[in-house]
């Protein structure tokens, strides 16, 4: 990134457009086209080590082509056109009135994420393909390094098929160990990631209440899902809607019966509103075993 950080602030902001089109735009599509081979030929490697290691014998069915996977960004536009969207932000952000110098950081914000990105997707993708091309290799597990955040966390040391997409967001740098049996092996979980965190971290991640719920015994998951539907009611009440039908952990935790919502989809959904984690903490007002209980009506806690 940094060659590019450093191509980038050579560029006037005034002129950035112009420049992307051209000798800029190609000294820095090759910067990260380069990077993506570099991360792609280590990735045959990586998984005959893997395999070594574990004491497979090799047999390969194909070599990965490292240049296959480099010049293309992972949602399959060329990548040139992707590069382009940061001086097309800049261009915007020098209309709307933003200062030359802020403009530009601005836009070289948005290609450090583009960039971070698509390195890493080019690995992983790499990686699957190398899997794939080794018979031997029949799955892999999530590894998460901290700082993550608490999508991430959650999904930490779980297993998936070779062939599983890998669930990723913008800047995720979690990778893959290939495995070459069904065996679960020993890896960072959500558990032991967030026990390694500092408190201040845990509030960053999980928010302050979320934090506060994980610690006193909440599901990590249901916590960290809960955020995905949550709302507030118009007496003030954070709710969620996240696992509140018949099959969710939170509709069958309540059990107090099914309805259909306007605007909430086709499924009935549980008739007591599901509270938020910070909710059921602040009502509870300090009484821990009324937050346990609450926690557990929830589906929180089992």
């Amino acid at each position: 990134m940094g060659a590019v950080q450093g191509l980038w602030q050579a560029a006037t902001p005034d002129r950035i457009l112009a420049a992307m089109q051209g000798e800029l735009g190609r000294q820095i599509l090759n910067a990260v086209i380069a990077g993506q081979l570099t991360v792609a030929q280590g990735a045959q490697a990586f998984v005959t080590s893997a395999m070594l290691a574990q004491g497979a014998s090799l047999e390969t069915l194909g070599r990965l082509i490292p240049g296959a996977l480099a010049g293309v960004a992972s949602d399959g536009r060329p990548l040139a056109t992707l590069l382009y969207l940061p001086a097309i932000y800049t261009a915007q952000a020098l209309q709307a009135g933003m200062k030359p110098e802020a403009a530009s950081a601005f836009g070289l914000s948005r290609m450090a994420v583009m960039v971070a990105t698509q390195i890493a997707d080019t690995s992983r993708a790499a990686t699957s393909v190398a899997m794939t091309a080794e018979p031997r290799c029949i799955s892999y597990v999530r590894v998460v390094k901290l700082p993550a955040c608490d999508r991430c966390i959650i999904l930490a040391g779980r297993q998936y098929s070779y062939s599983t997409g890998f669930k990723r967001h913008p800047k995720c740098d979690c990778g893959m160990e290939p495995l070459s049996d069904a065996d679960w092996r020993a890896t960072a979980g959500p558990e032991d990631l967030f026990k390694a965190m500092s408190p201040e971290e845990r509030r960053k991640r999980f928010g302050t209440a979320g934090a506060d719920a994980i610690e006193k015994g909440a599901d990590m998951a249901q916590v960290v899902n809960a955020r995905r539907g949550m709302t507030t009611t118009a007496t003030g009440k954070k709710v969620t809607r996240e696992g509140t039908t018949r099959r969710g952990i939170g509709g069958k935790a309540l059990n107090s019966g099914f309805q259909k919502y306007s605007g909430q989809g086709r499924y009935e959904r549980a008739r007591e509103a599901r509270l938020m984690p910070e909710q059921i903490l602040k009502q509870a007002k300090g009484d821990r075993d009324l937050q346990v209980a609450l926690l557990r009506k929830h589906g929180y806690i089992t």
